[in-house]
């Protein structure tokens, strides 16, 4: 196991070499001229170079580079460019804002979905398998922004469990009253597709010779769905989930735009607008790093879930 770490700890140092070259390179080429943006329109040529000076863009792009893999390294990336904000203290204050949501949203979307879709799956052919099946189709084919609307104005304004927008510096006043509705309507949105595709998993297993067998032996339905179905499957849908997991920031921008929390997508989200480049690059390559821990963590739970595993 110690040799397996080191080397894929290894292995991501090119990965991530070559993911800071590509932010850099196509910053410094598709991303216009940051002194220029940050100067503005009526700005004299004069305030153009100095600004240009003070970020060190006048120096050789060797040197820039350097600079950059330095910030990288010590976990600083200066200061945002609309708020002259730190970014690093940026990200540590609307980190847990986005994880108050987003983590939820993710343990109800594989909690929910992953019994019902093996209990659909055991029925799998019947009216009800069908029905849902149905329902399933019908919910994905719904916009997110449709949820979203009908969710605000049935839950908020028409029965007034939840509101609309809020959000304090109490984690537990988050949780109770401001998170519950985008946390709603983001498993209502996700459920759908999870459901098909663990059904799909367990359709699978369960047409495996072994399920067969074991219930040869008079095994109960209920033993083998859960001793055997469900421990099988599990490895397509860790492997799902981890898929999922960088997709906490991405999918966290439409949700705190339109229920404005103070998050880091949202935060992203007017970055991007803004041309903020020390933020943008700074989630880029935090995204690359998390997305290559979680993929070494989830090889690591494949040989926890199913001994046979072997990594190399």
């Amino acid at each position: 196991m110690g040799a397996y770490l080191i080397r894929r700890l290894w292995q991501m140092v090119p990965t991530l070499v070559g993911v800071v070259l590509l932010v850099f390179f196509l910053f410094k080429s598709f991303g216009g001229d940051p002194a220029e943006i940050l100067a503005g329109l009526n700005a004299s040529a004069a305030q153009v170079d100095q600004i240009r000076e003070q970020l060190g863009l006048n120096k050789p792009v060797w040197e820039q580079l350097w600079i950059f893999v330095q910030q990288i390294l010590q976990f600083d990336w200066g200061k945002s460019w609309a708020t002259n904000e730190s970014v690093a203290s940026l990200f540590a204050s609307r980190l847990p804002a986005t994880l108050t949501v987003m983590a939820p949203i993710l343990v109800l979307d594989a909690l929910l979905a992953i019994p019902f879709a093996l209990a659909v799956a055991a029925v799998r052919g019947s009216l009800t398998d069908r029905a849902i099946m149905v329902a399933t189709t019908v919910a994905l084919s719904i916009s997110f922004l449709v949820y979203v609307i009908v969710g605000q104005w049935l839950f908020a304004f028409q029965l007034g469990w939840f509101p609309v927008q809020g959000w304090t510096a109490s984690v537990w006043t988050n949780l109770t009253t401001y998170a519950p509705l985008p946390v709603l309507l983001a498993v209502m949105v996700g459920i759908s597709p999870q459901m098909r595709l663990y059904r799909s998993f367990f359709l699978d297993e369960i047409g495996h010779d072994y399920v067969r067998t074991a219930r040869a032996k008079g095994l109960s339905e209920r033993t083998v769905l859960l001793k055997h179905v469900l421990r099988n499957a599990m490895i397509p849908i860790l492997t799902n989930v981890s898929m999922q997991l960088p997709g906490i920031f991405i999918g966290s921008f439409l949700i705190e735009v339109f229920f404005s929390i103070p998050g880091l997508g949202r935060e992203v989200w007017m970055a991007v607008n803004r041309s903020d480049y020390p933020v943008i690059q700074a989630v880029t390559i935090y995204l690359a790093v998390i997305t290559m821990v979680i993929n070494l963590l989830t090889d690591l739970l494949y040989k926890a879930v199913d001994p046979r595993v072997t990594l190399k």
